[in-house]
């Protein structure tokens, strides 16, 4: 069983480190780490009613996430930072995701603001749904969506009027009903004369998808333009980022998690519920590439030597 504590002897002079952003924001690797040790502890459980080994490697794995981790002081300027741990990579695992998705947005912030400066376009945000989905068909779906999203940004109109794409993949669950809803968030570059002969109306939009995944039924699909916002509430992303990223709004809503922690787990115990939940995300989301970019900004983050995140 994974052990969220740590005992000291009270005798020995230590001290509690904190991590804060540049703004004194404190860091939450205690909150993120506890969350990582429950979805470990569904994994363990996991292990017991399927029998596989799988699951029993990946609750270790996440049980083992972020538990040393080692700190440099800077000589310079005498500030503590992160020389080297370990974090397990799991899909699910919450430390992860948190990490994985500042670094997008890290990243994301760059490639916009050198997309910006080299062609100067102008930005559109386009949402791509589906209907909900049962546990059993979620892997399937997602498959499809992929197949999906490459044949549309294939179709003449959408290839000659966009100059790239950052797709995020989300998955959300209705509780309620059991099912699990698959769409894609996706941020697209575009010339200024785009909202003129070249634009693509959403009722476009949506035929496109309707086509692309061959759907006997009329998906919700949204698109809007970005436009410049102040004051944005992204607590999901560090105030350096956001800072830099106010003109483009939509960075933030695209890097966030693909799963948020309470589309996981409800409450802190483990359940039949939460288990079929970690069953089947984790199913769906194993050696998958949730985010994808295209065009302009897959040169970009390539010219910048971008790790994959």
């Amino acid at each position: 069983m994974c052990n969220t504590y740590n005992f000291v002897d009270s005798n020995l002079d230590y001290t509690i480190l904190e991590d804060k952003t540049a703004t004194g924001k404190k860091r939450d690797w205690r909150g993120k780490k506890m969350k990582s040790s429950l979805i470990s502890a569904h994994y363990e459980a996991l292990e017991k009613r399927t029998g596989s080994p799988y699951f029993l490697k990946k609750a270790e794995k996440v049980c083992d996430c972020a538990e040393y981790l080692v700190f440099k002081r800077d000589r310079k300027t005498g500030k503590l930072k992160l020389a080297q741990a370990y974090f397990c990579k799991v899909r699910l695992c919450p430390m992860c995701a948190w990490r994985r998705s500042l670094k997008i947005a890290s990243h994301n912030k760059l490639i916009v603001e050198e997309a910006n400066r080299q062609y100067k376009p102008a930005w559109i945000f386009l949402t791509l749904t589906v209907k909900n989905v049962e546990g059993d068909d979620l892997k399937q779906t997602i498959t499809d969506m992929m197949e999906g999203f490459r044949k549309l940004f294939q179709y003449k109109k959408v290839k000659t009027g966009t100059l790239g794409f950052f797709r995020a993949l989300e998955i959300t669950k209705n509780h309620e009903e059991n099912t699990y809803h698959p769409h894609f968030h996706v941020l697209i570059p575009v010339k200024r004369n785009y909202f003129g002969k070249s634009y693509i109306k959403q009722a476009e939009w949506t035929s496109f998808w309707k086509r692309a995944m061959k759907l006997d039924y009329t998906p919700i699909v949204h698109v809007q333009r970005v436009k410049g916002k102040k004051n944005i509430d992204a607590e999901a992303i560090e105030q350096e980022v956001r800072k830099e990223m106010e003109e483009q709004k939509a960075i933030l809503e695209i890097s966030k998690y693909p799963v948020k922690d309470t589309d996981v787990i409800r409450g802190n115990e483990v359940t039949e519920e939460n288990l079929d939940t970690v069953y089947y995300l984790d199913g769906a989301l194993s050696a998958r590439r949730l985010i994808g970019y295209g065009g302009i900004l897959k040169e970009i983050h390539k010219e910048l030597n971008l790790t994959d995140a």
